[in-house]
């Protein structure tokens, strides 16, 4: 290699509106082969790695931890054997703040000697844990996610905060400037105690953006409506029970959101205006139901994976790749494609108990978000034989909430009237 071979990220490559270098995966001086990840990033939606470009030597890291990352931004260099040995590695001012500014759990002898998968590192980050006194399950020794979690759960669950003294509480300590606590504050939810009532937990590069994304779309771009249907859900209900045996003996978990997704596609071929795009002068209406699905992360915040072409699908494929979706999503496999090109969402945000929530902020810039309620025995009132009698039928509230510029009335009941009547009707 007779030149040095910048580190970047790939314009096409950045999933949402900025991203966070979590951390380095490698120093200055030390050898990385091609597609090596070198660092991990954070966007509001996924974690992600950079690869190394090329084989040969890190020479320079040009970003620290922290810093906002943007696509085509030059992260650091690669050069060969012989460039290692220049004045460059030891006049990169930033490599060597990078290095200065690393938390304690990034420089332990186990972290330095073995190859930690994200997940790992991202526990060693928000848990503060010192490798050395964990003895790994993996491979040649190698810690893996089981070991940190098992740690974790045998320590006290004081631990878990990092508790201020109660003879200098936030509000009066002025700590020393040349004295730097022992462990510095992690990057990602650590929780600090800020007076004796209450508890500062920073917020994730997930959190922010979520937030800036919420207050965007519902105050300075789409007017949102909400129209709310209830459903029946007696004959669905019978279908999965009468087939829930057979997808699991294929490994499938069958779950009531992909009846809804079907149903949803069934509804956008029906209704394509609700599948689109607002433009200024057009509605661009998407040939594909790519359906987005709310899923969310605890208190990290949620993210929304996409089925792309869910109207190619059966509702055995469907259930499939949703399973595949919130599996990768729970587990941060997620990637960035995984993301890519949704044209509506649905939040099913009825699995934690809530009945009815409106607005649904729309996922921008598609032009409106399903609502699925939780499912609720109640008694209704049906004609049977010409007679008006109160049964028991397992119900939830559908919710539409739409951007107001792209959507009317009709179009909104229409969709929804037939995502109702599918499922209602399911056989």
């Amino acid at each position: 290699m007779s030149a040095s071979i910048d580190i970047t990220l790939p314009e096409d490559q950045l999933e949402g509106t900025s991203a966070t270098l979590l951390a380095w995966l490698v120093k200055p001086g030390e050898r990385v082969t091609r597609d090596q990840p070198v660092a991990e990033l954070e966007t509001d939606k996924v974690t992600m790695e950079v690869a190394a470009p090329a084989d040969g030597i890190v020479t320079a890291l040009l970003v620290k931890e922290g810093d906002e990352i943007q696509p085509g931004m030059v992260l650091g260099s690669i050069g060969s054997a012989e460039e290692a040995t220049t004045a460059e590695i030891g006049k990169s001012e930033l490599a060597a703040a990078t290095q200065a500014s690393a938390p304690a759990a990034h420089t332990t002898n186990a972290d330095s000697e073995m190859l930690l998968s994200p997940a790992v590192r991202r526990l060693v980050r928000d848990h503060q844990i010192d490798l050395n006194g964990i003895a790994g399950s993996g491979k040649a020794g190698r810690v893996t996610k089981s070991d940190l979690l098992a740690h974790i759960a045998s320590q006290p669950k004081a631990d878990s905060l990092i508790q201020a003294p109660a003879a200098a509480k936030i509000a009066d300590a002025t700590p020393a400037p040349a004295a730097p606590p022992a462990v510095e504050p992690m990057p990602r939810a650590v929780e600090t105690t800020a007076s004796a009532g209450s508890t500062l937990r920073p917020h994730n590069s997930m959190r922010k953006q979520i937030a800036q994304h919420m207050v965007e779309s519902l105050l300075h771009t789409a007017p949102h409506v909400t129209s709310v249907f209830e459903l029946d859900m007696s004959a669905i209900q019978r279908h999965r029970n009468a087939n829930n045996k057979a997808f699991e003996a294929q490994g499938v978990k069958l779950s009531f959101t992909s009846y809804f997704i079907a149903a949803v596609v069934k509804a956008l071929q029906a209704v394509p205006e609700v599948n689109s795009r607002f433009h200024g002068d057009a509605l661009e209406m998407f040939h594909d139901a790519n359906i987005g699905i709310g899923t969310a992360l605890g208190n990290d915040g949620l993210v929304v994976p996409v089925i792309h072409k869910a109207q190619e699908l059966s509702l055995f494929g469907i259930a499939r790749r949703l399973q595949e979706l919130t599996d990768a999503a729970y587990s941060n496999k997620l990637k960035p494609a995984d993301m890519r090109g949704g044209t509506f969402t649905i939040s099913n945000h009825g699995v934690s108990g809530s009945l009815l929530a409106a607005p649904i902020i729309i996922n921008q810039p598609q032009v409106a978000i399903l609502g699925i309620g939780k499912m609720q025995k109640r008694v209704v009132v049906e004609d049977i034989n010409g007679v008006d009698a109160m049964v028991i039928r397992p119900m939830c509230y559908l919710t539409l909430s739409i951007d107001h510029r792209a959507l009317d009335g009709y179009q909104t009941n229409k969709f929804l009237s037939i995502v109702v009547d599918t499922l209602h009707n399911w056989s």
